[in-house]
């Protein structure tokens, strides 16, 4: 069954229009007719089943036959990384990170970043598209790019972990990540978090964590701490 993305639906309306560009993919590459059925979710947990009204290749109209409310995780994974030169890998991360299952990803600007800005726009429709193939409910939040310092002082250090590759003790992040419903983990640039970024996660109270013993790309270690986190949760 096609799923289309409806951010504003209403379990409550008996007809729902799809947008244009769902529409030509409905109607024109997918060749949808009368009666075909589709699947609409909206991306805050609300998952409704229709049927083509009107199979307008511009103004697909669907009638609402069912609805259900998935209700949320009990589990809450925040992921915060600074982003890499190539957006190619961001988006592959994106992408995996949504079917894998988290909550918020946040993308850092740190003192060895070499992506200083980072647009968001290209990332959502990803995550939108990774939402809608993996059969996800709830569309993760997407954070704008954030100083490092800044994003420090507005976190809980009390669910937070830092990733980093700097000599001292760390534990693994699968041992404590069950122990913690909510997390948030940073994960640094290639170069790693500098030595004065580490120190002030560290004055602040986040616990220093690894994922393992390889040294990984930016983008795999940030998702290597969510499939952990999802993973360890539910064993």
């Amino acid at each position: 069954m096609l799923t289309c993305f409806a951010p504003d639906l209403r379990p409550d309306q008996p007809t729902y229009l799809l947008s244009e560009e769902e529409s030509k993919h409905a109607v024109r590459v997918l060749r949808l007719a009368l009666g075909a059925p589709v699947l609409l979710v909206d991306g805050h947990g609300t998952l409704a089943t229709t049927v083509v009204e009107d199979a307008n290749p511009k103004r697909c109209t669907l009638r609402l036959t069912g609805h259900e409310l998935r209700p949320p995780r009990p589990t809450y994974t925040h992921v915060a990384v600074a982003p890499t030169k190539n957006l190619d890998r961001m988006e592959w991360l994106v992408e995996k990170a949504v079917e894998v299952g988290i909550e918020r990803l946040s993308f850092l600007r740190c003192a060895r970043s070499e992506r200083r800005d980072l647009k968001l726009e290209r990332l959502e429709k990803i995550a939108v598209s990774a939402l809608k193939q993996s059969g996800q409910a709830y569309l993760p939040q997407l954070d704008e790019l954030i100083d490092f310092d800044k994003f420090i002082a507005e976190i809980d250090p009390a669910t937070t972990f830092i990733a980093h590759l700097e000599a001292g003790e760390r534990t693994a992040l699968a041992q404590v990540i069950g122990a913690a419903p909510r997390c948030c983990v940073l994960i640094g640039p290639e170069g790693d978090f500098s030595p004065a970024e580490i120190e002030l996660a560290l004055s602040r109270g986040v616990r220093p964590v690894t994922l393992g013993s390889a040294r990984l790309r930016t983008e795999t270690a940030a998702l290597a701490a969510v499939f952990t986190a999802q993973v360890v949760r539910e064993l």
